[in-house]
């Protein structure tokens, strides 16, 4: 539903000279019930100057006396034919003036991290034209060569939630379409937040895995039966003998 010009005023103005209810003025002016009897009681738009919604055409007084006797009956705005489609008024977003700079490393990022993103995403995204964006993906922008790769996101142009929402519209739109994407790009078709933190290097198959025998380790000597217990090594029973054989003085 669209609401009137100075919807606060325009309520302000209501409350003030009308009977009709919180309700069918809240409904009409976009607002909350609960912040129009604030408006009511004086602790909401103090100060606020009425904005006559009648004088103004946005309002016919007809429809405020329907309002006054019918309790349910919703107040429909004049039709104005000056503000049909001001509302679907589409353009590239408006970048201030000292983050326009960073567009360009925003542009880079998004090409090289999100190839499945469109220009037309990229540019809802950064707030840019597809001449910008089809010269960096092709590298032939004037300053190709001192731009570096920086999130969209760090740098201020957009959402986490925005960023995500493309790249899952472009996943979808990417399978219905029947393409087969490559498994570098299916890696990065996931959040911004997990595509970072995954490792750049792929992981070894564990078929392939390099096989590293074991050494062998040492068992320790059997003394289970009185036999080995008792069998000494032969160096010490030649000692021994020696010292048997030796002349006795």
């Amino acid at each position: 539903m669209n609401k009137p010009l100075m919807a606060k005023a325009t309520a302000v103005w209501l409350v003030d000279n009308t009977t009709l209810s919180f309700k069918q003025v809240a409904d009409f002016c976009g607002m909350h019930e609960l912040e129009v009897q604030g408006i009511a009681d004086g602790d909401v738009a103090p100060g606020v100057k009425g904005f006559d919604p009648v004088a103004n055409n946005q309002l016919d007084a007809g429809e405020i006396e329907k309002g006054q006797k019918d309790p349910l009956y919703k107040l429909k705005l004049k039709f104005n034919a000056a503000a049909v489609g001001e509302e679907k008024r589409r353009g590239p977003r408006y970048t201030p003036l000292s983050k326009r700079q960073d567009r360009p490393a925003a542009i880079l990022w998004l090409v090289k991290f999100h190839p499945e993103l469109s220009d037309g995403a990229i540019g809802k995204l950064v707030g840019t034209t597809k001449p910008t964006i089809q010269a960096i993906r092709e590298r032939t922008h004037w300053n190709i060569n001192n731009i570096s790769p920086v999130d969209p996101v760090a740098l201020g142009l957009c959402k986490q939630s925005e960023l995500d929402t493309s790249v899952q519209a472009a996943v979808r739109r990417r399978a219905s379409e029947g393409v087969v994407m490559s498994d570098d790009e299916r890696r990065k078709l996931v959040s911004t937040e997990q595509s970072l933190g995954m490792s750049s290097e792929p992981k070894m198959p564990s078929g392939l895995e390099v096989f590293t025998r074991p050494e062998k380790e040492e068992k320790p000597a059997d003394f289970s039966d009185a036999e080995s217990f008792f069998n000494l090594p032969q160096q010490d029973d030649d000692e021994d003998d020696d010292e048997d054989d030796a002349p006795r003085r």
